[in-house]
């Protein structure tokens, strides 16, 4: 079977690609969870015995692993990679955290590039905006282009750049879901909360606010822990351009809080699981 890509990683971004761009025939995956490379299988993606036969002559990579995870992967893959393969790093990471990994990938020989996501997988899947940036980011588009990918846009050749825009763009994203998690609580609270709801209608109408409280906070319960780490990468791309992260760390301990009661809530009802 011809390789186009390895698949590291089959979280919600790594399965939505590979199944929307029906990659069965062209792809190899792993993950380091049992479960997920049992998933790989059920969606028809042939999964590979280890990293190393995953890599095996696979001339693009496609990390999608978790914000904690993305520096590690770089770093114990990067020796695995062909002469020349392209590690196209699609986690949600500062751009410091990027250019440790840009130098583990290039000191082994591939060439990296910055890959950035800036909407939800869903309902976009391979129509999903991404941001490219690094030398080989032109060679890394059209390679994805070819996979079906059909909304990149390469965004400069130092890698960082295109990180930089996610995290900073995600201070106000998860940060707006965290300030009406607060908001919500205090208007419980209190009782006012049709009234706060209402007020904000009356000031802003391009979406009812009962709607858009219900969906952030839906965001944070279900995907808390992620966001959560995502953010603490946002807090670091802040400090390094001299701003004190101030509500960028209040957000990410309101997303870990939101999906740690969530979990506590699934528990105590019997619907917990791992």
């Amino acid at each position: 079977m011809t390789c186009d890509i390895a698949l590291i990683g089959f979280g919600e971004a790594g399965s939505t690609f590979a199944k929307a761009g029906d990659w069965s025939a062209r792809a190899r995956g792993w993950d380091r969870l049992a479960g997920r490379r049992a998933a790989m299988a059920a969606a028809g993606l042939p999964t590979a015995d280890g990293p190393a036969q995953a890599l095996s002559g696979a001339p693009l990579v496609l990390s999608l692993v978790t914000a904690d995870e993305a520096l590690k992967a770089a770093q114990d893959y990067a020796p695995l990679l062909s002469p020349g393969a392209l590690w196209c790093d699609g986690n949600s990471v500062a751009p410091e955290t990027k250019r440790a990994a840009a130098r583990a990938v290039e000191a082994a020989g591939g060439r990296y590039v910055d890959l950035a996501v800036l909407a939800p997988v869903h309902p976009a899947r391979l129509a999903v905006p991404l941001l490219l940036a690094g030398a080989a980011a032109d060679d890394a588009a059209e390679r994805l282009n070819v996979l079906g990918f059909t909304n990149l846009r390469v965004v400069g050749d130092e890698v960082g750049r295109a990180s930089a825009i996610k995290m900073i763009r995600s201070v106000m994203v998860k940060g707006i879901e965290a300030l009406t998690d607060e908001m919500m609580a205090a208007a419980e609270a209190a009782g006012v909360a049709d009234e706060v709801l209402s007020s904000l209608d009356a000031s802003e109408k391009a979406l009812p606010w009962a709607q858009r409280a219900a969906y952030n906070l839906e965001r944070m319960h279900t995907h808390g822990l992620r966001r959560a780490a995502e953010m603490e990468e946002s807090a670091k791309t802040l400090l390094a351009l001299g701003v004190p992260p101030v509500m960028t760390r209040g957000t990410v301990y309101r997303q870990r809080q939101a999906a740690q009661q969530n979990q506590a809530s699934l528990d105590a009802n019997g619907g917990g699981g791992h």
